[in-house]
């Protein structure tokens, strides 16, 4: 039985349809990259996992979402505090909004603990998750504000937050997002070993491709609140099917090519309620046929265990 398992996931706000037919499964200590643009609904998806969408105006139309076997959607409010944390854990971009500014960050460790671990909130425990996330000095920082830490600083204490309720399940929302590309590789190696020591599963959200080849053992990319391909990571990276997965690998820089500009996606992530009849990548997509803007694709089988929402892909 997989960890998580979301199943035909609709959500819509107001009348307007936001994720339509998500489908993912997770193991336990395993890590999927879910990937796509701004706008495309990853984040909507991975807020849904623990109800943290606001209702209204959100709406969970249909789908299931099963975590460690029971329906979250299905839950009582008492039900959902206890996964919060406790089963899954959440680690936001821009750090720097999420934490309490007139907080230390010992104190906002230890509020954790309190809630979700309250024997072991005391001093050593806080000081041994900054030490576990690798803040030099943690006796010091406990007592620091976090304006008085880098961004890098400010994501590792995060992730301590995250990891003090012990959770099965840690969800990264866009975790190096506007850090630089060295503090982005030393949180990505952070997670993965962090991954490694505590068997805990990761889902990754992401719109860059190229730092999910040393964490996730599966992607999903996201295009208009839809999956269209899902592949092991190697095989997705080597070899791209849909047309939207190569824009996507195409536009990330590669080391020890030279480039005057990266190759962009002409167009833009069509809003909610305006996406496109057929396919919804079509009107940005090079190899469109007609069909393509008549015909509604579906996410099948393409070789092993890949999907791919494209019946134009070469095999």
């Amino acid at each position: 039985m997989p960890l998580l398992d979301i199943r035909d996931l609709r959500i819509d706000f107001g009348s307007t349809r936001v994720v339509d037919g998500v489908s993912l499964s997770l193991a336990e200590g395993g890590c999927l990259a879910l990937v796509g643009e701004s706008g495309c609904g990853k984040s909507v998806t991975a807020l849904s996992i623990a109800r943290l969408l606001p209702t209204p105006p959100a709406r969970y139309a249909a789908g299931e979402i099963a975590l460690q076997g029971r329906d979250v959607l299905r839950m009582t409010p008492a039900e959902l505090r206890a996964i919060r944390g406790g089963v899954v854990s959440y680690v936001f971009q821009e750090p720097g909004a999420s934490l309490n500014p007139v907080l230390r960050v010992g104190a906002q460790i230890r509020e954790t603990l309190r809630l979700h671990r309250p024997r072991e909130a005391g001093e050593t425990e806080v000081v041994r998750l900054l030490k576990q996330v690798g803040i030099p000095a943690p006796e010091q920082r406990t007592r620091d504000y976090p304006h008085q830490l880098s961004g890098g600083m400010q994501q590792r204490v995060m992730i301590a937050m995250a990891l003090a309720a012990a959770p099965k399940l840690l969800v990264a929302d866009e975790p190096t997002t506007a850090l630089d590309v060295t503090i982005q590789a030393q949180i990505i190696e952070l997670l993965a070993e962090l991954r490694r020591q505590l068997g805990m599963a990761i889902l990754l959200i992401t719109h860059n491709l190229g730092i999910v080849g040393d964490l996730a053992d599966r992607v999903a990319v996201m295009y208009a609140g839809q999956i269209v391909e899902e592949a092991a990571t190697g095989d997705l990276l080597r070899r791209p099917l849909h047309p939207y997965t190569q824009a996507l690998l195409r536009s990330a820089p590669i080391l020890g090519r030279e480039q005057d500009r990266l190759e962009a996606i002409p167009g833009t992530v069509p809003v909610p309620g305006q996406w496109p009849a057929g396919c919804r990548f079509a009107p940005r997509c090079p190899m469109a046929r007609s069909e393509c803007r008549e015909q509604v694709p579906v996410l099948a089988p393409c070789g092993g265990d890949r999907l791919v929402r494209c019946p134009f892909v070469e095999t």
